[in-house]
């Protein structure tokens, strides 16, 4: 399905979409302004209407569903709009009164008029039972000290999949799932050994060696090892973190639930503008969904990675300074998730 500028330049030929509402499966069809919602098993479907253009853009519901599958018809129909028409801010909304009542209840509209609602893109983003597989509650604020440092208590690491994401000018599903210490060796080693990995990591070695680095990672509450997919292929690693117990708390100020990460990417079938315009903000999307407190998600490129600093740029991140860590000069890219959200940041601008 390809990305278009608004509802009015919506062609007359049959377009797909995936998506994950609770971690299940729902495949969206698009016809022209009409679209059709089906279960992964096609025991469900409902069908919808988009009329109106630019800001008076309107989704009505022609048939109804079950009381048990509206709420999800509802999220996966707006997803598609919203994933495969940049141009389109904001839905007005109308449905069964029921369906209206889900929206409203779960924070991503407003109510309009009698039996009506309008869905903004920016609060529907942050949805986490959309795109995060576990739809994490906020974790109670309980502080601890360790090594010096005063934070919340991290909730328990989670493992498979965290979060999936239908990828409209790629035709793929992105996913970021966590890393098996057992079965992700061979490929994190060969990785790892890769030269232009190898330049800006610093971590070559045996096979032992990249053993041990995974057990440590994994012992450290405060990281995440992750492997990105596209339909289930890996194609790089991430680490995630928690900035405030990072080496690079001292250098951002961080707040409670800051996150950060780094990357690379290992294979380069999946290397250029196409894939990372998809996985680059994605991360940062899972981050803010991890949990809704985080404000900034940072960044610590070494200073000659310059094209990973200007993708960043391009992403909606803020180039702060430079500083100095034992390892490398780091250039501390940030972004917000005001910046994020309300920017649209999730999909890639034209240029």
């Amino acid at each position: 399905m390809q990305a278009i500028g608004c509802a009015s330049e919506i062609e007359n030929n049959v377009q797909h979409f995936r998506s994950f509402i609770d971690a299940q499966l729902l495949e969206i069809s698009q016809n022209g302004r009409a679209f059709t919602v089906n279960s992964h098993d096609c025991s469900t479907h409902s069908h919808w209407r988009l009329t109106g253009e630019n800001h008076l853009v309107q989704l009505e519901s022609s048939t109804d569903v079950e009381a048990s599958h509206e709420g999800r018809h509802s999220l996966a129909v707006i997803d598609a709009v919203f994933a495969c028409n940049p141009g389109i801010g904001h839905v007005h909304f109308s449905g069964s009164p029921r369906h209206v009542e889900h929206l409203l209840h779960t924070g991503v509209a407003v109510p309009q008029g009698d039996h009506g609602a309008v869905v903004a893109r920016e609060a529907f983003w942050q949805s986490p039972r959309i795109w995060h597989s576990t739809n994490p509650a906020p974790y109670p604020t309980r502080y601890v000290n360790a090594q010096g440092t005063r934070h919340p208590l991290r909730r328990p690491k989670t493992s498979g999949v965290l979060y999936q994401r239908h990828v409209p000018w790629l035709n793929k599903t992105l996913s970021f799932r966590t890393l098996d210490p057992k079965d992700d060796l061979p490929l994190f080693h060969k990785w790892m050994n890769d030269p232009r990995v190898a330049h800006f990591w610093q971590e070559e070695g045996d096979l032992e060696q990249h053993k041990t680095y995974i057990q440590t990672l994994q012992g450290m509450p405060h990281q995440q090892s992750v492997v990105g997919c596209f339909d289930d292929v890996p194609f790089g690693y991430f680490e995630t973190y928690w900035a405030k117990e990072d080496r690079i708390a001292p250098f951002c100020n961080p707040g409670d639930h800051d996150r950060g990460w780094h990357a690379l990417v290992g294979e380069p079938t999946y290397r250029g503008r196409a894939y990372l315009s998809a996985w680059l903000p994605s991360l940062a999307h899972y981050l803010f969904l991890d949990d809704c407190r985080t404000e900034r998600v940072v960044v610590e490129p070494r200073v000659d990675n310059l094209k990973m600093i200007g993708n960043l740029s391009k992403c909606g991140y803020a180039l702060l300074k430079e500083f100095s860590f034992p390892h490398k000069r780091a250039a501390l890219c940030v972004i917000s998730r005001e910046r994020f959200f309300e920017e649209s940041l999730w999909i890639p601008k034209a240029n």
